[in-house]
């Protein structure tokens, strides 16, 4: 799909971290950005600066979602290019044991829903309703193309860590589902790719001490650092270009396989 001033695009968890730097990619290509975030004032600001449009929307609540989606498509078109990156992360352990007692935890379940709610249901319903879309717009191009989604899942599909369960689920999931959603959408031309980052640099690692990041850049084999969030970015705006790229799940890790802590 050629992006251009016609391309649509809509990112979730767009106003900083990963969904940032994709939206500075499509919009300096002329793309027409829509941002879709809670964070309404760092949204606002990026907005602005990039010429895009804000959208307040909680991706776990139809309503937010639908009022989102009318306020986009009624300043830019149907969408073409859909980009799932919000989504969340927290560290508990399945159950443990408090030291030196007798005293035994196990994982809050609304926090374990949480996770699930926002990760994995809140990516299928951006999926489901800009698809739902996308189907009504004309095909475009040689190969008939309607529109290209991209969600975000993680290494941690694959290698969860210990106190990652619910991360490492919700991951799973959508790592699980591109394949399906990919061929439930294929005779209408629109491609379904997931992208699963290792460590990357995002806004969270600033509260993390500087030997922490050191060690953590350290432990990926090469390059050894910590991705940067443009990296996550021209691999999203590969796979909008390149037609050929569907119902795959793509590690982007510099071949680091995470330990079990």
């Amino acid at each position: 799909m050629r992006v251009d001033a016609q391309t649509a695009v809509i990112i979730t968890g767009g106003a900083s971290g990963l969904g940032e730097a994709t939206a500075r990619s499509f919009a300096g290509d002329g793309a027409k950005v829509a941002l879709f975030d809670l964070n309404e004032e760092r949204g606002t600001a990026l907005a602005s600066e990039l010429g895009c449009l804000y959208c307040n929307v909680d991706v776990t609540d139809d309503a937010s979602v639908d009022a989102g989606l009318e306020k986009a498509r009624a300043a830019h078109g149907q969408e073409n290019v859909l980009v799932n990156c919000a989504g969340i992360a927290i560290g508990v352990k399945t159950a443990s044991r408090k030291r030196d007692s007798d005293e035994v935890f196990h994982h809050p379940l609304d926090s374990f829903s949480r996770v699930i709610d926002i990760n994995l249901i809140g990516t299928f319903r951006m999926i489901a309703k800009c698809a739902a879309g996308m189907l009504t717009s004309d095909p475009a191009g040689e190969d008939a193309e309607r529109g290209v989604i991209i969600n975000t899942a993680s290494v941690a599909a694959q290698d969860g860590q210990i106190g990652q369960v619910a991360y490492a689920a919700s991951k799973a999931g959508v790592a699980g589902m591109t394949l399906p959603v990919a061929r439930d959408l294929s005779r209408d031309g629109i491609r379904v790719c997931t992208i699963m980052p290792g460590l990357f640099y995002t806004p969270m690692f600033d509260t993390l001490p500087d030997e922490v990041q050191a060690a953590l850049a350290a432990s990926v084999p090469f390059p050894s650092r910590l991705g940067k969030a443009s990296e996550y970015a021209a691999l999203a705006r590969h796979i909008v270009d390149n037609p050929m790229l569907n119902g795959e799940s793509i590690r982007l890790d510099g071949a680091i396989r995470l330990a079990p802590k």
